[in-house]
């Protein structure tokens, strides 16, 4: 996923999608059939990334790491993110497939591929929000790899934060709020304020019918992994280098947010245990240990 302009961090400019929303997508092509025990396969995410872009892809699927510090780290960082793709990707499909009814919104969509390999969204109408200039490059993409949807319909949703609604700009895409939506908000949290958390999900409940589902994806306290994130930047990394961590959640504390706005927690797992389950690679555990996916519903 791609973090979209005040609810994480922007595009690089005008012409470009976040480095955080390629790197996602490098990770899951790099793990494409070599994890998951048959439960992850990610076909189209290679197809979105440009040549450069799969040139490290290619690498980590090779396990031959370049000799260059500056490469290596690029290297290491995708090969980090395949390991935490697997059981968070999974653990997504499979939500999604639980709850699949006519309309599913993608909140900081960035490269997202579920829309174009999913059969159970066939019956779906698709709306990706995020920023114009991450959508606009995304479109690009998939025009340059001649994709086609898998969903009903797909409905590119631009917003931009800082001088958008959420509400009005569904609105003008034909989102239906008093139909069963499945929300899908992977990737995000962690960027954003605990007051841009709570604004965005107060702006979702007001588009959340009776049937409606929350997918999330967030981030559980831990020095391990924070200390590690900071270590990574200090050394360099281009791709989180300006891209803190602003909010990071216990459990009960989301199940108490979304309970605030009729969202009961019916699952909640964290990413190490679901991939000890896939029997995939952990090296990267205490990124795993503090990832997790949790799934309420609107009764």
């Amino acid at each position: 996923m791609g973090p979209m302009d005040s609810m994480g961090p922007t595009a690089e400019n005008a012409r470009t999608a976040s480095r955080t929303a390629v790197l996602v997508c490098q990770g899951r092509a790099a793990a494409d059939g070599r994890a998951g025990g048959g439960r992850f396969a990610e076909p189209v995410a290679g197809r979105l990334l440009r040549a450069d872009e799969r040139a490290v892809v290619d690498q980590v699927r090779a396990g031959t790491p370049p000799p260059g510090w500056k490469e290596r780290t690029g290297y290491e960082g995708v090969r980090a993110c395949a390991e935490i793709a697997v059981p968070r990707t999974v653990a997504i499909d499979e939500a999604l497939r639980a709850h699949a009814n006519g309309q599913l919104v993608v909140l900081g969509a960035g490269l997202d591929t579920r829309a174009w390999r999913l059969a159970a969204l066939a019956d779906t109408d698709v709306w990706e929000v995020d920023h114009p200039a991450s959508q606009r490059d995304k479109q690009d993409r998939l025009a340059a790899a001649d994709l086609r949807p898998t969903a009903r319909s797909v409905r590119f949703t631009p917003v931009d934060f800082a001088v958008d609604a959420l509400g009005p700009a569904l609105d003008a895409a034909g989102h239906d709020p008093a139909a069963p939506t499945t929300w899908l908000w992977e990737g995000v949290v962690p960027y954003l304020t605990r007051e841009q958390v709570r604004s965005t999900l107060a702006a979702l409940a007001a588009r959340t019918a009776p049937g409606s589902a929350l997918v999330l994806n967030y981030q559980a306290p831990s020095a391990k992994a924070a200390a590690g994130r900071l270590l990574t930047r200090l050394l360099g990394n281009s791709v989180t280098a300006g891209e803190p961590w602003r909010s990071l959640w216990r459990p009960e504390r989301i199940a108490a947010l979304l309970a605030e706005h009729g969202l009961r927690t019916v699952a909640d797992h964290d990413l190490l245990t679901l991939a000890q389950d896939l029997d995939t690679p952990t090296g990267s555990r205490a990124s795993l240990r503090s990832g997790r996916v949790a799934v309420a519903e609107h009764s």
